[in-house]
């Protein structure tokens, strides 16, 4: 039989990859059939012109699968039996055409249908002013690399977490972080970590919130959060939000009792404002009155421009109607799926248990890391570092909008956080002008999808954390010159 393989000597699998898939191929077809002689690595290595050393690395590889066998003094075989994974059906590329019978769903499950399934995904494009995502080409990966590696010595992490609330060490840096930075006053016990805020918030809707319940947000708000509020079955609430942030005065005069607000005081999404301090009592002096519970996304508060921070609101009162939540995703890097939220006292045994059944542990391993990046000190001296660059952007991004659209563009939250919200004077719809900006490679995204209600069109949300000042400035001028604005 023929055993001439065509090998490529510009491709970038190594040669005896090369000849293992010719091999797996031809016996997956039958080209080589069950019980089959191969020739010895010897012959089979004279007959491609290589190395006995590339050939051999080839048949163990398929000995290893499952695919051959060797019978000591005879030589080596194709196997009787291929392994049992090649006897399954091939993966789909697509879903089957046709009709779906019908699975009865849960209350739940019929909210979740309901759900609008968002915008479309953000267009490909060179130049994008998207929101949600950090520098990462400024990240200190080497450094989070050595701690990592140091951890990675230890057997204890291969283990089942014993406590749902997370690893106890980053719990505790955690806690005294927050009370530096954030004037949060929690013992290290009260502190839950999460996957993040998305996790964080649909625990407190399935343990505080039952369908037909009035929750509170600000309007415009994060849509990510909506639909994890609306898959509960609450009846959502939406408050005006202006300069001063979410109007607590509005908040209060709205009828019947409203048993959660959603609130993001540091820079309210999308519209950047920062919830000032008498809102701010104000807010927690109408919960600690109605008997509500506040869930503070502490959005963006690492990042202020201007003017000194204020307290969150966790830390303003007795923390007793506050949950207040936080990420890592944002400061440091999106796939590290860690947050946190520090809880009431009196809620801290069920969400404990919540937790638990909900997916058991956190990743340990990227806790203990985390831990020691944040009582090192290399937490508070990348967000200090990155403060600078940030705001550098943030002055480019400014001063170009005003350069070309003067005040045609209305900035809003531009003092604070990752993200300025714009509103332009045109005419031209949203779709529109998103569309041909990214003909020209800028990536624009819309604020529309962030309102419960109508939404008054022409505002878009600028990040300005990946892109250089150069390249804010190109994408500016190329939106510019189509005159569309």
């Amino acid at each position: 039989m023929d055993f001439a393989i065509a090998l490529d000597p510009h491709s970038p699998d190594p040669v005896y990859q090369q000849i293992y898939a010719a091999l797996r191929a031809r016996i997956l077809k039958g080209r080589l059939a069950p019980r089959q002689r191969l020739p010895s690595t010897r012959a089979l290595a004279q007959g491609l012109g290589v190395s006995r050393a590339t050939v051999t690395q080839s048949y163990d590889q398929l000995l290893s699968e499952g695919y051959l066998q060797t019978v000591t003094g005879s030589g080596t075989y194709v196997c009787d039996q291929l392994p049992d994974d090649l006897l399954q059906s091939p993966p789909l590329t697509a879903i089957p055409v046709g009709p779906i019978p019908a699975v009865p769903l849960s209350a739940y499950g019929r909210r979740l249908e309901q759900i609008d399934p968002g915008p479309s995904p953000e267009p490909a494009v060179p130049l994008s002013f998207r929101y949600g995502r950090p520098a990462l080409d400024r990240f200190p990966l080497g450094l989070w690399r050595q701690l990592l590696s140091r951890h990675c010595r230890r057997t204890e992490w291969l283990d089942y977490a014993t406590d749902p609330m997370g690893y106890g060490p980053l719990r505790e840096a955690i806690a005294a972080y927050l009370a530096q930075a954030r004037a949060v006053h929690c013992h290290p016990d009260q502190i839950l970590i999460t996957n993040g805020t998305q996790q964080a918030l649909s625990l407190a809707t399935r343990l505080l919130l039952s369908a037909g319940d009035t929750v509170a947000l600000e309007e415009p708000s994060y849509l990510s959060a909506r639909r994890v509020l609306a898959s509960q079955g609450a009846t959502l609430h939406p408050i005006p939000v202006d300069a001063a942030g979410m109007d607590v005065a509005a908040l209060a005069a709205t009828p019947g009792p409203i048993r959660l607000v959603y609130v993001t005081p540091s820079h309210q999404f999308p519209t950047g404002a920062v919830l000032s301090l008498p809102r701010r009592l104000a807010l927690l002096a109408w919960a600690e009155q109605s008997g509500s519970l506040i869930f503070e996304d502490d959005y963006d508060s690492e990042y202020r421009y201007g003017g000194r921070p204020i307290p969150a609101l966790q830390g303003l009162g007795d923390g007793q109607s506050v949950l207040y939540v936080g990420t890592f995703s944002k400061v440091l890097f999106p796939s590290l799926r860690v947050g946190y939220m520090v809880l009431p006292p009196a809620l801290v045994a069920v969400f404990s248990r919540a937790k638990w059944l909900a997916d058991r542990q956190g990743p340990t391993l990227e806790q203990a890391v985390l831990a020691d990046f944040i009582t090192e000190g290399h937490l508070e001296r990348h967000i200090r570092r990155m403060r600078g660059i940030y705001d550098r952007r943030r002055q480019t991004l400014v001063a170009t909008l005003s350069e070309h659209w003067g005040d045609r563009a209305t900035l809003l939250g531009e003092n604070a956080g990752l993200h300025v919200m714009v509103r332009f004077a045109t005419n031209i719809s949203d779709d529109l002008l998103m569309a041909k900006a990214a003909e020209v490679g800028v990536g624009l995204i819309s604020a529309s999808p962030q309102y419960l209600g109508s939404s008054p069109g022409h505002e878009f949300i600028f990040s300005y954390t990946e892109l250089e000042e150069d390249a804010i400035a190109l994408g500016l001028e190329r939106l510019a010159a189509l005159n569309l604005i």
